[in-house]
């Protein structure tokens, strides 16, 4: 696609804010990437890489409950987000929200990075790496406490901690049903960073009712045939000429 032609889809895109009102905003892992954060089924993403174990066991709750070390240790390695700076899509969406434009944005991401920028509504649809529990009595530990540990991370009382983030295996959070009910009152729905193939969260966009659908990802969606927009390239390309 020639240079004009995305410029062009680009002015449409522009056009599209500039008219909306209710906009929410719908990212997964390509919206971290130009934070040098890993996606999941890009070619150089945690799929398409080799683990000592099946992925989506070593992410999931039965890996946690009959593993803990084995998780701990591959969730340090792939999921320590704590120096990681927003970029250009997570700064662009802080400042539609300042303008009263972005009423939220709806994230498969667990790295916090919207907050980071200064987002204040943001639905966390698989939990946050910066909140984690006892199993045993609730207590409350920061990100820097699992990072920072070497084995398995236990609370005072002796119990494992666990970060809230959705595991396989587990039901989503309340933030799920709640994004549900924001994006059927939108006006505009802007997807980005998702191949939309992870259910139920993928599901969200159909619950959108509103005026202009638009998707923004490098690869290809299954609903793409839906929307009003779609743009096939980098995220840091098509925000960095918005305003």
């Amino acid at each position: 696609m020639n240079n004009e032609v995305i410029m062009n889809k680009i002015k449409k895109l522009q056009e599209m804010i500039n008219e909306s009102n209710e906009i929410v905003f719908f990212g997964g892992a390509g919206v971290s990437t130009d934070s040098g954060i890993k996606d999941f089924r890009s070619k150089d993403g945690l799929y398409n890489q080799k683990h000592k174990q099946n992925l989506m066991y070593m992410l999931s709750v039965d890996c946690f409950n009959k593993e803990p070390k084995n998780f701990f240790d591959f969730y340090r390695e792939n999921f320590n987000c704590l120096m990681v700076q927003p970029n250009i899509t997570h700064k662009y969406l802080k400042k539609l929200e300042d303008v009263g434009k972005l009423k939220a944005i709806v994230t498969q991401n667990i790295d916090g990075l919207h907050q980071k920028a200064g987002s204040t509504n943001v639905y966390e649809v698989h939990g946050t790496l910066y909140e984690n529990y006892c199993l045993e009595c609730h207590e409350f530990y920061s990100a820097e406490y699992i990072f920072n540990s070497v084995e398995v991370p236990k609370c005072k009382c002796g119990s494992i901690i666990k970060p809230k983030v959705t595991l396989y295996g587990e039901m989503l959070p309340e933030a799920y049903s709640q994004a549900q009910q924001i994006i059927y009152e939108a006006d505009m729905l802007i997807v980005a960073g998702t191949s939309l193939t992870v259910e139920p969260a993928s599901s969200l966009v159909r619950m959108f009712k509103g005026k202009y659908l638009v998707i923004i990802n490098n690869d290809a969606t299954f609903y793409d045939s839906k929307a009003t927009l779609v743009l096939n390239n980098n995220l840091k390309d098509v925000f960095s000429n918005l305003k």
